[in-house]
Order: structure tokens, then C-alpha cells, then sequence
């Protein structure tokens, strides 16, 4: 059974229609809206301070979501993917995002809509993007965003309302 805990007395709010799995972790200052999924192996740690998900997030099995005490949050908005074993450390992600796999977003960061951060990418703390998508460490801007760009976010973020109905 997944671990949802209140922690310094706040319990996390969840959505309708989310899937959170056995061995996942929500704890504190959590909200998160419609039809999330949160995989196996996830953490997310509102702890210190708060993570906010919109609707049709999918965290995937291994990611980390974890903020500075009182210096940043977590802000992810709608249809965004979070990669496997990606961590997102106080950055702020606009609607449309895919965050790829092993990825890494630190402190106060902030994503646009229809953006791609590649696998392994790792965005600087203040670093202020624009759409595109981005590769390497630190994270570089290698291509605009564009219509397929917004397509590979929009299916990969469909893809895991798919999947997450067959886990509920």
C-alpha cells in the first residue's frame, strides 16, 4: 500500500481519479489534481516546503519531487511527464512539459509550456527557460519549440492516462 502521510499536520490532497502506486510516497504539503498517476518507487515530499501538480500528471516510477525549506516549490502544471528517476528539486513547469528520464531540475528553474528537457538533462537552479526543447549538463536549448515538439509532450502525457486505468 503507498504511503500518504501527514507531515508538521498537513495532509496531501489528492485529485479524483488518480493512481498512486503500492510503493510510492506522498507526504505533506501535496495537492494534486485530476487524474494524476504516480508510479512505483516515486517520492514526493512536501515537507519542507510545498508541491503543487495540475491535472493529467503523471510522475513516473523512481522520480523525486523535493524543495528547499521555505526558499522554493514544486509548481507543475497540466498534461506534464515526469520521467523516470528524474528528480525536480523547486522548479516551476508550465502545462505541456516533458521532462525526460533521469532529468534534473533544481531549485527555482522555470520550465515554459511545450517544452522538452531530454533524458539526463540537468537545468541549473534560476535558470529561466523558454519553449524548446533542451539537452546535456547544464542544459542547453537545441531546438525550438515547434507543433511536433507539442506533440511529443501531448502523447506522452496521454499515454499515461492510458496506462494509469489499468491500475485502478
Amino acid at each position: 500500500m503507498s504511503i500518504i502521510r501527514a507531515v508538521r499536520g498537513i495532509m496531501p490532497v489528492i485529485g479524483q481519479n488518480c493512481f498512486i502506486a503500492e510503493t510510492a510516497v506522498v507526504a505533506g504539503d501535496v495537492v494534486m489534481g485530476d487524474d494524476c498517476s504516480i508510479w512505483y518507487g516515486a517520492v514526493l515530499r512536501g515537507d519542507v516546503n510545498s508541491i503543487r501538480l495540475g491535472r493529467r500528471v503523471n510522475i513516473q516510477d523512481g522520480a523525486v519531487l523535493h524543495t528547499l525549506y521555505e526558499r522554493s516549490v514544486v509548481e507543475i502544471g497540466d498534461d506534464v511527464s515526469v520521467g523516470h528517476n528524474a528528480i525536480i528539486h523547486g522548479a516551476k513547469i508550465g502545462n505541456n512539459v516533458l521532462v525526460g528520464m533521469g532529468a534534473i531540475l533544481m531549485d527555482n528553474a522555470v520550465i515554459p509550456d511545450n517544452t522538452i528537457i531530454a533524458a539526463g538533462a540537468v537545468v541549473l537552479s534560476n535558470a529561466t527557460l523558454e519553449p524548446g526543447v533542451y539537452a546535456g549538463l547544464p542544459a542547453k536549448k537545441v531546438k525550438d519549440s515547434d507543433e511536433k515538439v507539442v506533440e511529443m509532450a501531448r502523447n506522452n502525457a496521454a499515454g499515461y492516462l492510458l496506462y494509469k486505468e489499468w491500475f485502478i
